[in-house]
């Protein structure tokens, strides 16, 4: 307990200090006691002071140093609307917040004392403190009448008491009311009384006998001082009238009167009644009771019956501001003779105050990692009711996972009761119920709103297993083929996903020279164009990682299936067409019907239904003779070969997939329908005169149809511009000597330097003595009767070459469509 003197007491604390030296004693015995349960610091202080003063070292009175102040926030606690003390943890210091008026803050309570808690958290203390306000003389003893008028008989015996005003002071002890003073008169001396409470009242006594003929009326003076310095006083003028007659006073029957009345009680309830009785008769014995001057307001909460002495209820009372009220009634009679009487009315307490929810300290967000028991807020509950109506018992509404628990007296602390996931309660309602232990209880509820903040807990998750997709062969570059989608059940920067291609190798090739990926979107795109001939999938790994610090992930393999076009023609391997000698199948006539001629085999680097070949025979020196089959390419004669039959028989096969659109090739293959070898040289000399003789010819046209087609255009250029001349006169005649531009017919295209094959294949034909068993080393892809006529062939070879290269034709036998 700390005890300083202030220069505005002029030494009165020291004089109090005396008073209070054996309370000092006492609460220092209990402060050392009960010191290891919480700190207790008292101090005094005058009232009065100015904002800012010094009330004491908080800090070094509590042995607190100042970081422990600032790190465990320490502030102070009161559940008052005015902080009349702020502390500077700066400092560690208490000062004055407000100005402290003693009267309005205590009323004529002594000692008067405010009681706050100084609060500290991490960990958490609670350090009451009392700061008791001194007294000083700042009031003077005032009246609530400035004049008091007295109808006395002059029939009044001697030592009539006649009560008179008491004054208030609002200032206690010494500098309270301490005397009265009535001016000097020959009728009336002064008596003072002093009243249970410790108040003083005065009485004027009849000291002589009045004499109305004399002195009818007397102007006397009250003077009320108190007893501080300087000394402070006040008057109130007494007007005394002196009437005949009566000469009895009325007279209590009891010096005290006790009552009770529950509080919030309904205007007109009854509490006590009071008698008096007066032994005169007739109108001087007719009493009429009143309240007596007292303190202003304490009467106003009562109304009297002036005839019957009963009080009752004037307005609602309260049992926290009065719980015991205490005041006087005055019989008067008709010669103005008077008698007082002191009254008690006790207040009953009734629960009609709720619990009153002060929030000290609340946090939100609170982190979804944070372990069961956090502190997420501190609350302060009180009820201003007594008792058990003042009771309290907190509780939390509803199935949440928090928890509230009182450490500190009237303080609750609220705390999580398990782990929270910010997933599955992202934001929560906590309702705190505080309810008093009253019939009917009341009870307050204050809701707290409370976020949960996310952690990055959750790794990002693909919806779906591998993904898979399809795209076309010969693709444009860039083209998107799918999107993968992963979700994050996190939030903000934490659920941002982004996507990120595993790398690996796909035949030796980095996968980023196939596909790319959109880091933000997920859409995977063609880096270049695929060739379905050189690769037939893409399987690979795509990644989806979060923002988070540290950042999770997961993998999805995705799988595109590269699907086939029709973008390459049938390649014809057998009969092979050269343009340095001339390979003739060759049928005896003496073949049977469905004698295999050859076999036309022809292979398609696409797939599926793309490489699904047909053959049928376009063109032929005979149909009524062959035949194509239409899976296999087998040309077969579908008749007996007779001697009518020419020996040069010509063949156009093509050769056509399954594709949309279908691509094609032809074939020409030329059959020798001769039992001897002479026969078939004469006759294919003949054959390659007139194969020149048609390209000639073939020639000579399509060069007159070009000679026509520029001779239409210059007419009609001609014409156009005869017209335009004529209609704008502005230009003149416009010749065009076009030239002659010749058309030759394209030669047809060698199957080994087209398409898509890349690989020249070589057929060698084996011939035996017997021309119906030859075979091809393919593995019988060629016919059965095979006739080469080459220019390094000996013999009659030889002779034909040297008259004419009959074997040389113009025309390539195979056509690519």
């Amino acid at each position: 307990m700390a005890f300083k003197e202030h220069p505005r007491d002029g030494g009165r604390t020291w004089r109090l200090f005396g008073q209070l030296r054996g309370a000092v004693y006492l609460f220092i015995f209990q402060f050392i006691f009960f010191h290891q349960m919480e700190a207790q610091i008292r101090y005094s202080i005058p009232e009065e002071m100015k904002k800012g003063s010094l009330v004491g070292n908080i800090a070094q009175d509590l042995g607190l140093d100042l970081k422990r102040l600032r790190t465990g926030g320490a502030r102070i606690v009161t559940g008052e609307n005015i902080q009349y003390a702020e502390l500077k943890t700066d400092k560690g210091i208490l000062v004055v917040n407000e100005r402290i008026d003693r009267e309005q803050l205590c009323g004529d309570v002594t000692p008067c004392s405010f009681t706050f808690e100084i609060l500290l958290e991490k960990p958490m203390e609670l350090h009451p403190v009392t700061i008791e306000v001194l007294d000083t003389n700042d009031n003077a003893p005032t009246f609530q009448n400035s004049n008091l008028k007295f109808e006395i008989s002059e029939s009044a015996v001697l030592g009539s008491r006649f009560i008179l005003e008491i004054a208030d002071d609002a200032d206690v002890g010494e500098n309270g009311l301490q005397n009265y003073i009535l001016t000097v008169n020959d009728n009336f001396v002064l008596k003072q009384n002093i009243n249970p409470d410790g108040s003083k009242y005065a009485e004027m006594v009849l000291q002589k006998p009045l004499d109305r003929e004399e002195q009818p009326r007397l102007s006397l003076k009250l003077s009320a001082v108190d007893g501080g310095n300087p000394q402070r006083s006040g008057t109130v003028n007494i007007d005394v009238l002196i009437i005949d007659a009566n000469d009895n006073a009325p007279v209590f029957n009891q010096s005290l009167y006790k009552g009770m009345v529950v509080e919030n009680a309904p205007k007109g309830t009854r509490i006590v009644t009071v008698n008096a009785s007066d032994i005169d008769s007739g109108s001087n014995g007719k009493i009429v009771y009143s309240f007596s001057k007292s303190k202003a307001g304490i009467t106003d909460l009562f109304d009297i019956d002036e005839a019957t002495g009963i009080i009752y209820v004037a307005k609602e009372i309260d049992f926290e501001k009065d719980n015991k009220i205490e005041f006087r009634v005055e019989a008067k009679d008709q010669g103005g003779l008077t008698d007082s009487s002191k009254v008690d009315i006790e207040v009953i307490d009734v629960n009609d105050n709720a619990p009153v929810i002060t929030v000290m300290s609340f946090t939100s967000p609170v982190s979804e990692d944070s372990p069961a028991g956090t502190t997420i807020g501190i609350i302060n509950v009180k009820d201003l009711d007594s008792g058990t109506n003042g009771q309290v018992r907190c509780t939390i509404e509803g199935n949440v996972p928090f928890k509230i628990k009182s450490n500190v007296r009237n303080y609750y602390v609220l705390m999580t009761d398990a782990q929270l996931d910010r997933e599955n309660l992202s934001e929560c309602n906590i309702t705190v119920i505080a309810s008093d232990a009253g019939s009917p209880p009341l009870l307050t509820k204050r809701t707290f709103y409370l976020k949960v903040s996310d952690v990055n807990d959750n790794a990002p998750v693909f919806p779906r297993g591998p993904y898979s997709a399809s795209i076309t062969e010969n693709n444009s570059p860039g083209v998107s083929i799918l999107r993968v989608n992963a979700k994050d059940l996190d939030e903000n920067q934490n659920a941002r996903v982004s996507y990120i291609l595993e790398a690996c190798e796909i035949g030796g090739t980095q996968v980023s020279e196939y596909i790319s990926i959109n880091a933000e979107s997920g859409v995977i795109h063609a880096v270049r164009s695929f060739d379905y001939e050189q690769i037939k999938q893409l399987v690979f790994t795509v990644k989806a990682q979060d923002g988070g610090s540290p950042p999770l992930s997961s993998n999805v393999t995705v799988k595109v299936l590269i699907q086939d076009r029709n973008d390459n023609p049938p390649q014809v391997l057998y009969p092979v067409q050269t343009g340095g000698s001339l390979v003739a199948e060759l049928v005896p006539r003496s073949a049977d019907v469905g004698y295999l001629v050859t076999k036309v085999v022809a292979v398609d680097v696409d797939s599926g239904q793309n490489a699904w070949l047909s053959y049928k025979l376009q063109k032929a020196t005979d149909r009524a003779l062959f035949e194509v089959g239409l899976q296999n390419g087998e040309i077969r004669t579908i008749r007996q070969v007779t001697d009518k039959d020419a020996v040069k028989q010509r063949l156009t096969v093509i050769v056509e997939d399954n594709g949309q659109p279908s691509r094609s090739a032809t074939v020409i293959v030329s059959v020798a329908v001769a039992d001897s070898f002479p026969e078939v040289l004469s006759e294919f000399t003949d054959f390659t005169q007139d194969k020149e003789y048609n390209d000639n010819l073939t020639f000579y046209l399509v060069l007159a149809l070009a000679v026509v087609s520029f001779l239409f255009i210059t007419c009609l250029v001609v014409i156009i511009s005869v017209m335009i001349y004529r209609w704008r006169q502005s230009r003149v005649m416009y010749h065009s000597n076009l030239p002659v531009i010749p058309y030759y017919p394209p030669r047809y295209s060698d199957t080994l330097g087209t398409g898509t094959l890349q690989h020249v294949y070589n057929y060698e034909v084996c011939r035996t003595t017997d021309s119906r068993k030859s075979d091809c080393k393919m593995g019988g892809a060629g016919s059965q009767n095979v006739l080469i006529m080459d220019p390094s062939s000996t013999g009659t070879m030889q002779r034909i070459q040297s008259e004419k290269n009959i074997l040389d034709e113009p025309d390539s036998p195979l056509e690519v469509s």
